[in-house]
């Protein structure tokens, strides 16, 4: 672990520092504003104070990073988004007193790499915006990837509770089991392993899936989860919270399955999330039982969904989702 301390304890503090932003934001939803992608989906001041916050965290402990963010603050330049854009600066300052609009702008920037060469850093500021300002599940996704291999993750759940504390912070390295942290505190060093639940039977299993029907096919999910048997009622949750909640046994099976045939996962959906399950001793591939490929740029372009199970399942829930889906 030596060789990935330094990355892990900067990638942790980093997290944390930017979930207990997003946690005070959610907290006053009445008065915080939002911005608006061009697909329509929202962006929170807590959004891009996360991103900022995030880059200047790596790029103080480590030297400068790529970084492959969701966000940019191309939107917050503009003469009409001074009151988004000093609630942004307000909410940064909070871990970064005295910085400046300029600094900012630049840390939010600073994670608009592309999603080439050897190895970069990939972003989730809020992984679950709809959730977020729904006052629910949302997580603060962070992943290292070389040679296309995701090799550090680190989720930040601030709404989900461990032990006996709201507030968890998921960590992956490769070759290392996952471990759960408390969201407070500093450094990876403290917490405990996480292991995903001893299911040998799919039946036994519960099923994850998306709170927004959205984002996975529930109708499939539905009809997946009786030819396999499963009669409990699925655990639906937002965000990558749902690969948390594989790695740890609250479930055993996370189906994202798409709606769209020309759908492309992005990168940072699923990176952090991925090595967490795995390094739980669960298993994660695509509805056709392929390996998610980070080879491609920002995008799964070589896959199509995601599968998340508690790993000795698996093969049986890729052929009831051949079954009913035909992929």
């Amino acid at each position: 672990m030596s060789d990935r301390r330094a990355e892990l304890d900067a990638a942790v503090d980093a997290v944390r520092a930017a979930a207990h932003i997003c946690r005070r934001v959610q907290g006053q939803l009445a008065e915080t504003r939002a911005l608006e992608k061009q697909d329509k989906s929202p962006v929170t001041v807590a959004d891009f104070a996360s991103q900022a916050v995030v880059c200047a965290h790596l790029t103080e402990r480590l030297g400068a990073q790529p970084v492959v963010g969701e966000e940019d603050a191309a939107a917050l330049r503009s003469a009409d988004a001074e009151a988004v854009r000093e609630q942004v600066v307000e909410r940064v300052r909070e871990d970064r007193p005295g910085a400046s609009v300029d600094a900012v702008l630049d840390w939010i920037d600073a994670g608009n790499a592309a999603a080439t060469g050897e190895r970069y850093w990939t972003l989730d500021p809020i992984d679950g915006t709809k959730g977020f300002l729904r006052g629910e599940q949302y997580a603060v996704a962070l992943a290292l990837i070389e040679s296309g291999r995701v090799v550090l993750g680190v989720l930040g759940c601030p709404n989900l509770s461990h032990a006996g504390e709201l507030g968890a912070v998921f960590t992956a390295v490769s070759d290392e089991a996952a471990r759960v942290l408390p969201l407070s505190g500093a450094g990876s060093e403290s917490g405990s392993p996480v292991r995903v639940a001893d299911v040998s039977s799919a039946a036994e299993a519960r099923l994850c899936e998306s709170v927004e029907s959205g984002h996975s096919d529930q109708s499939d999910s539905a009809k997946i989860a009786a030819k396999l048997g499963i009669t409990r009622e699925p655990y639906r949750i937002d965000s990558q919270c749902k690969y948390a909640a594989v790695s740890r046994g609250d479930a055993s099976v996370y189906l994202r399955l798409p709606t769209r045939a020309d759908y492309q996962e992005k990168i940072w959906d699923h990176a952090a999330g991925k090595l967490v399950v795995e390094r739980a001793g669960g298993r994660v591939t695509d509805v056709r039982g392929a390996e998610l490929d980070f080879t491609r740029g920002s995008t799964l372009a070589a896959n199509r969904g995601v599968i998340a199970t508690s790993g000795r399942i698996h093969d049986e829930v890729l052929e009831a989702v051949r079954a009913v889906r035909g992929e």
